[in-house]
Formats: C-alpha cells, structure tokens, sequence
C-alpha cells in the first residue's frame, strides 16, 4: 500500500478481548450447570455475545479477501500444534464428563438423556480417533532428521537494520548468513540499486523531498536524486519489527542516516563471504533502459568479482541469455514446477512460499537433487516443521533468532507418539466411565437390584444431590402419592433419601381409605 501498518496489533487485541469475554461468560455457564441453576443471560452480555460474533464474522471475511493465501497457514500450525492440542481437548472434555454425567443423573426423559449421552459419546470417540488424521513431519525417528536448513537474510538483517540498506547487509554478514536476498531497480540514468516497492513512499522521506513525485515508481527517479533520500528514519520511527528499541546507541545512530543502497555497494559487502538471491522489479515501459536492464545489472555483478555460482538467479526475463553470460549461475526460479521441466530449462533451485509447497513436494525434488528455498519464515516453530520435512533453505527477516535453534522444538519418534496417545485415551476413557457410575450410582443401583416395581422420582430424589429444595419437595410428593397408587409402604423406600440428608420431614405410611377421604 506505500506505507508501513501494523494491523496485527488492533486485531490481536480485539480478537483477545472478545474471547477472553465469551470465556468467562462460558465458564459462568458451566458454574450454573454444575450446581443445578438456571442460566438467565442478561440483556447487556446478549448485546455483548452479538457484537463478538458480528466483529468476529467482519473481521474474518476482511481477512480472507485481503490475505486469502494464509488459510493454508492453519494447516502448517496443525503440523506443529495438533498432537498437542489433541491432549489438551482430550483433558477438557474428560473434565467436562463431571457436567455431563450430573446433568444426565438429574434428567427425568430417556430421551433427553439419549440424547445428551449420544452427543457427549460421539465428541469423545471423535477426539479418541483424530490422531489417525495427525500428520506432522516431526513425527519422525531422530536418525532420520536431515541438516539444519541454510539461512537466507530477507532483504539484508531488517530486524536489525532498515531492510535493503547497506547497514543491513552488513548486520547479515555478520551475523554468518548462508546468504541474502536482494531487490533490483534500475534508475532511470541506468544505476542499479535496491528497492522493494514499487514507489519510494514506505521506507524512504520521498514525500518531505520530492511530495509531487511521491507516487512516482521508483525506476524513474535519476540517481542523483536518489542519493538525497533517507531510508533509515522510517525504521526507527514505525519500528517493524519492535526492535528499534534494542539497538545500541551507534548502531542507533548508524540506522537513521542510512540512504539507498547501490547494487554494486552491498556485492562489495557480501562478495567473499554470502551467496545472493536477486529479485528484480518490472520496469515501466517509459523507461530508457527498459530493454536492457538485465544486461546493465549482469555487468555489474560480474564486475563486483562475486563467485557466479554464488549467485542464485530469480528472473525468468532473458534466463537464456543470463545462462550463455555467466553461466555458473544458480538458475532459480519463482514458479513451482515439476522435477522434469525443471531440468529441461536447466533450473537447480525452486524459490518459493512456505504455503505452495508438501511436505511430499519437498522429498520429491530432493530425490531429484533438486534444492528448494521457502521464505519467508521467522518463527522457530515453523522453522522446526521445514527443517522435519527436509527444506535445505529458508529466506527470513529474523535470521539472528533462527541462526540460535539448535533442534527443531520437538521431534517425537511414531512409537512414542501412538503410546502417548493410546496412554491418554484409556485413562480418559476409565475417568469417564468412573464419573459416570459416580454420578449415575442409585440408578444402577436400582438397575442391578432387579426390582420390578421402583418409578424415576425415586431414582431422582436419591440421586438428587444438588437440587434445589423445592425440586425435592415435589419429588417427595410424587413419591408419596406414587408409592400410595401403587400400594407400598413409602417408609423404607424413602429412607434412601435420609442418607443424602433430604428426609428433613417425617413421612410416614398413609392406607388407601384415609387417602380417599382426604381427597374427598
């Protein structure tokens, strides 16, 4: 958009808000259910329920047209998150049994309690078979884990130093990078230099300089021109990366008198050491050296003295001519392509997003001797789950933090993996089945007993234990009047209920024609 924006942080905020809020609300819930109330919402936590739900359905439907590539990044997560995650479900709905068994002890319809006994089993036996569909790299016999994957420095070290700049390629090399990733434009007077964007506006004071030509590609500024900009002071002051903060004071200083870097400048820095991915950004048609600005910037590679197999080139735009002039070139490119088409146009190396690629992509082009790069990647956990599936490079913003990892964050061989999960799922089941002949104790008691003549609001009374004490004053009632139709003596049958403390009031033995004249 030309400009830096971290939207990031408000939707982090509000999407914690609101969850945090439903929550509470849930666990209020669950408290109510526990000792018997009823759930009586008020009308300001409705008000607050709709507007979560209405913000959360705005919010994701914003994000799914403006980000609709990162839907695949759920499924990554789960490669890292899902064992895990299974466990940690698998403990709550255990929990949960407590709820359920009590509510299904104080239910008076079989049906009802079908019901909530079929859901509840259902989501249990659901959760006791989703490791059959848990695929994750990392679940993988240690001998088996490949070389720690090459670390390329997106754009020089932008965490460190204002991106693209020469300090930042410094801050890579020093920090013993594989390599670095850089973006090619050409001035309009034919110098090469290093630029992301398509206009000057984000990372540069284009607009306090230059305001009428602000919206300008950047192709068409002349070099001269270019060397005015600043392109330091707007990393201090958006602070990307939130670690503007960390500098000290002379890389501080260093940072906001950064200008805009030349293509031969940052070889100069990289040449003896680093290996260089080039992107190039297309030139407009006006330009003066729109035909020949692959020939302008191979002159200045060659001439920078940098090894050609060092470099790692990304254009699809003249790779003939570019394999004839240097042909020790790592030929690379943006596209995913099959093992076959890749070597008939003498491509060596695929550069790709971490969301195009299996982890079945990745074996298959390295049985090819095939290389693949991903970018970009700057936590550790998914630096983990690549390093699993066997990528041999990744391109990154943070690589001072990934060079550190020493081992993926967890690797769990298949064995260990199938006991944990067969261990958790037989002691949830036994909790389970314990909470329930806990909660459900009278009633299978009166079950086993084989007695013929007993009605549910004796079950209930007895198993009652959190009621109410009007609930069980009306299934007192009805056992009495219930007990009298049926003509049983009710004084050992509620004896049941003094030993859960609810015999309070003497209830003694009534015949049929004191009965009658009463109702009379």
């Amino acid at each position: 958009m030309g400009y830096w924006s971290d939207w990031s942080i408000p939707i982090l905020v509000t999407t914690a808000a609101g969850f945090t809020y439903i929550t509470v609300l849930l666990i209020l819930a669950l408290c109510h259910i526990a000792v018997g109330q009823q759930m009586n919402l008020h009308w300001l936590h409705k008000i607050g329920l709709m507007t979560t739900l209405i913000t959360t359905v705005v919010t994701m439907s914003s994000i799914a047209q403006l980000w609709d590539d990162e839907w695949e990044m759920v499924f990554i997560s789960l490669q890292a998150t899902a064992p895990f995650l299974h466990i940690g479900a698998l403990a709550a709905v255990t929990a949960l049994s407590w709820l359920i068994a009590g509510q299904f002890a104080r239910t008076e319809k079989a049906t009802s309690q079908m019901l909530m006994f079929t859901a509840y089993l259902a989501v249990v036996v659901a959760l006791y078979l989703v490791p059959l569909t848990i695929s994750s790299p990392c679940i993988m016999e240690k001998k088996a884990l490949g070389p720690k994957p090459a670390i390329i420095g997106h754009r020089g070290a932008p965490m460190l130093a204002p991106e693209n700049t020469l300090m930042s390629f410094q801050k890579a090399v020093e920090q013993k990078m594989y390599g670095v990733q850089a973006d090619v434009v050409l001035s309009y007077d034919g110098v090469p230099f290093l630029m992301h964007d398509k206009t000057l506006r984000r990372t540069t004071n284009v607009e306090e300089l230059f305001p009428e030509r602000a919206y300008e590609h950047s192709s068409m500024f002349n070099w001269t021109d270019l060397e005015k900009l600043n392109a330091g002071e707007w990393f201090l002051k958006n602070d990307p990366f939130w670690t503007a903060g960390s500098l000290s004071r002379s890389d501080y200083l260093e940072a906001a008198n950064q200008s805009v870097c030349k293509l031969a400048d940052m070889l100069e820095v990289i040449k003896d050491n680093t290996s260089l991915i080039l992107n190039f950004q297309d030139l407009p048609p006006a330009h003066p050296y729109y035909s020949t600005y692959i020939n302008i910037t191979l002159e200045t590679i060659l001439a920078s003295g940098i090894r050609q197999q060092a470099v790692m080139w990304l254009p699809d735009t003249e790779r003939q001519l570019v394999r004839q002039i240097a042909p020790g070139f790592q030929q690379t490119s943006g596209l995913k392509l099959d093992p076959q088409r890749m070597r008939e146009k003498g491509i060596v190396k695929l550069n790709l997003r971490y969301t195009k690629v299996t982890n079945e992509d990745v074996r298959d082009y390295a049985m090819a001797n095939l290389s693949v790069n991903l970018y970009t990647v700057n936590e550790p956990w998914l630096y983990s789950i690549l390093w699993c599936a066997g990528v041999q490079s990744v391109t990154s913003d943070s690589s001072h933090v990934l060079r550190k990892v020493p081992f993926p964050i967890w690797l769990m061989p298949p064995d260990e993996y199938h006991l944990i999960w067969i261990t958790s799922d037989l002691i949830s089941f036994i909790v389970i089945v314990g909470v329930f002949i806990f909660q459900n104790y009278h009633m299978i008691r009166w079950r086993l007993g084989s007695i013929r003549t007993y009605n549910p609001e004796q079950i209930m009374l007895s198993a009652a234990v959190r009621r109410s004490s009007r609930d069980v004053k009306i299934m007192k009632e009805k056992l009495i009047f219930s007990e009298i139709n049926n003509g049983v003596e009710t004084t050992d049958e509620l004896s049941l209920c003094s030993e859960n403390g609810y015999a309070n009031e003497m209830v003694t033995p009534t015949d049929h024609r004191d009965t009658k004249l009463r109702m009379n």
